[in-house]
């Protein structure tokens, strides 16, 4: 993309649970109407080749940009975080960095529990939408295809994904390892998203509690789970601070924009463990300095591993070998993109002469076969052309100095361009 004639980088720019807290990150987080405000954003500025993603251990932008403040400056104008703050914990990949990060976070290397492929779903709907939003282009879905293709051999090939680790996984082991009887307690389950689904989910698998409740603010979604899943009994959103009440344990997966449970809820002070799985955190501060309430969120909960995490980091130079062989693919078409142009250029500017020549010979030359001299000379071109293809192919090769020459001994008006832009 060129804006003004000037070259822009890809670059991959955020925050994640590796330097940013779950606090930290909760100010970064986008809502899906900030994400598609900032996506309308981008197209204004001229910067309209780009994706966000934004979940409870990250949000980033993927895109091109002269400069990554362009992309970071988005972020902070549509988000609670500051530059300042951005500036203290955040990553700024660039060109084959950025490439690599997309790679490794798509096949689970980077997930915060290692091997948690939540993140390709996530991956694959923040690319929908951005091309819905007209964001992305050519670049973009080749890359993501690339990336897709490398996490579903990862997934199939190797035991990187073995064995059960998600944060709904982690909620449930934390409440085995810690509540004594919690098959006993009274269980409330708040949000019915793919967090709340799972953790629902893993409650019927792992533990032979019978008293878990649903609550959700759209009652069809909690009638049509609940009849699915009969072990579930039905609450009322309109009656949280009732249901709290009469809880052990509560579950929050509502990932809305502000705390969804208050100190308003709380109306006793009998002890009550709450674990909280969005992002940002839905449970308020009040709630977590009350002395009978324990809070625990997405990063204490993702501490938890077990003997799977063992048999997975194991698979990681299988997953990096398998990442390699589709990052070359993808960057073997990037170079193949790149001089595309100049090689076209250059067989018009060798069809011209031939055109030249064969008018100038049939003048000549009585009886001059004209098919003939084309057929001969046709060739002549494709010979040259793929010299030049295999030569600008070869690593040792400057493609645009290459081009340069190109462009001086033929004639030819190509437009150089950096190996890593776009």
């Amino acid at each position: 993309m060129y804006t003004d004639n000037r070259p822009t980088k890809f670059y991959n720019i955020g925050v994640s649970y590796v330097k940013a807290d779950a606090e930290t990150r909760g100010k970064f987080s986008l809502s899906k109407e900030g994400q598609l405000a900032l996506l309308q954003e981008a197209k204004e500025r001229g910067l309209g080749e780009l994706f966000v993603l934004s979940t409870c251990n990250r949000t980033e932008i993927t895109g091109f940009a002269e400069h990554p403040f362009q992309l970071i400056s988005m972020l902070c104008n549509h988000s609670e975080g500051s530059v300042e703050e951005f500036a203290r914990v955040s990553y700024v990949n660039k060109n084959q960095d950025a490439i690599e990060h997309l790679f490794r976070m798509g096949t689970g290397l980077d997930s915060q529990i290692l091997g948690d492929y939540e993140i390709v779903g996530q991956l694959r709907q923040a690319f929908k939408q951005a091309k819905e939003a007209g964001t992305t282009n050519a670049y973009l879905e080749r890359l993501l295809n690339a990336v897709m293709q490398a996490s579903k051999r990862v997934k199939n090939e190797t035991k990187l994904s073995s064995g059960t680790t998600s944060v709904s996984y982690a909620a449930v082991q934390y409440l085995i390892k810690n509540m004594p009887d919690y098959n006993e307690k009274n269980i409330l389950v708040f949000g019915l998203g793919k967090m709340g689904k799972h953790t629902c989910q893993n409650l019927a698998e792992y533990t032979k509690n019978r008293q878990v409740s649903l609550i959700n603010r759209t009652v069809e979604k909690t009638d049509a789970f609940v009849k699915e899943h009969t072990f579930i009994k039905k609450a009322v959103f309109e009656e949280l601070a009732t249901e709290i009440e009469q809880t052990d344990v509560l579950v929050v997966s509502t990932g809305a924009d502000k705390p969804t449970v208050t100190a308003d809820h709380i109306t006793s002070k009998k002890n009550l463990l709450i674990l909280d799985l969005s992002m940002p955190a839905n449970v308020s501060k009040e709630v977590a300095e009350m002395e009978n309430v324990t809070v625990v969120n997405v990063d204490e909960l993702s501490k938890i591993t077990d003997e799977t995490l063992a048999v997975r980091k194991r698979e990681v130079p299988v997953a990096e070998g398998i990442i390699e062989e589709h990052k070359e693919e993808f960057n073997e078409w990037l170079n193949h993109r790149r001089f595309t142009p100049a090689i076209n250029a250059l067989k018009q500017t060798l069809m011209a002469m031939q055109q030249d020549e064969i008018k100038f010979h049939k003048k000549k030359i009585a009886n001059f076969n004209e098919e003939q001299a084309e057929e001969i000379t046709s060739r002549f071109i494709q010979k040259i052309t793929t010299q030049f293809v295999k030569h600008l192919k070869d690593e040792k090769t400057s493609v645009n100095q290459s081009i340069e020459v190109m462009s001086r001994v033929f004639g030819t008006n190509i437009q150089t361009v950096d190996a890593e832009d776009h």
